[in-house]
């Protein structure tokens, strides 16, 4: 037995033990406390403000006010592309834009309305670094998304070419959807579906210049194919306009064998609530 053992078994080696542990696990207590210190320094200096208003909020990103504003699509809605009906028609009807230009994808849904909140907190996780509104949106979005995330078996972020992702840092509906696959039990697939080409900001375009702004713009390389073929995929993105962007990517997953294409968004713009046809 060699000297240390010796010394571990012998009673008063134990003893010493008995009464380190204790010492090093207060001692690690402390410099947990010690590190947190700046964390809640800064919290008391800077709180948490509502992205709308700016007043002081905890933890959801927007204040009691802005909240009561933002408007949660419910049913009832277009079974296709989620947009919302000013009365019940009954299960499984559609909208008079899914019938007469029906998209590459199956069903979208989104959670909100683009309207000011909404739009303010999809700006500021997308231009301002607030990448602590994710979480929050991304509860919201997996809470309307349901249905689509429990037939689906792995979640896409629609992605941003290099250039643009080098300047922003990050890519929102990454963010986003790493938030989802979390909650939802999900792989999120971040390199299969890439922009190939840059394309202009879709603000302001016409809908038929955003459908030409992105044609094109989208690839499975030869490489990923084997991710997507066969696959039931939920594309996640911030918000649905047009839908030409995520209409644009599904045709992409669909050419590369997948299976089925699905599209859930934080908000959609809705320019009236529509009629059933």
């Amino acid at each position: 037995m060699s000297g240390l053992d010796q010394a571990s078994s012998h009673p008063s080696g134990r003893l010493r033990s008995r009464l380190r542990q204790p010492f090093f696990g207060a001692l690690r207590a402390c410099s947990s406390a010690l590190a947190s210190l700046p964390r809640l320094a800064l919290d008391i200096a800077l709180p948490t403000l509502c992205v709308s208003c700016r007043e002081p909020v905890a933890g959801e990103g927007v204040c009691a006010t802005c909240w009561a504003k933002l408007s949660f699509i419910a049913p009832p809605f277009c079974a296709r592309l989620g947009i919302p009906f000013v009365y019940d028609p009954g299960p499984g009807l559609l909208s008079m834009q899914a019938i007469a230009d029906p998209p590459a994808y199956q069903r979208a849904r989104a959670a909100v309305r683009y309207d000011e909140v909404a739009r303010t907190m999809v700006h500021a996780l997308k231009y301002q670094d607030r990448s602590d509104l994710a979480p929050t949106m991304g509860r919201w979005m997996v809470r309307a998304g349901q249905e689509l995330l429990g037939e689906a078996d792995a979640l896409i972020p629609v992605p941003l070419h290099w250039r643009r992702g080098w300047s922003r840092r990050y890519n929102q509906s990454g963010a986003l959807a790493s938030v989802m696959g979390k909650s939802a039990n999900l792989p999120v697939i971040g390199n299969a579906l890439h922009r190939v080409r840059p394309t202009l900001q879709q603000v302001g375009l016409s809908r038929a210049d955003r459908a030409l702004n992105v044609q094109g713009a989208f690839k499975v390389p030869p490489e990923n194919k084997s991710i997507v073929q066969g696959r039931r995929i939920v594309l996640i993105d911030d918000v649905l306009t047009s839908g030409a962007t995520v209409d644009a990517c599904a045709r992409a997953l669909l050419r590369a064998r997948a299976a089925s294409v699905d599209v859930l968004v934080f908000s959609r713009v809705v320019d009236t609530l529509q009629a059933p046809i």
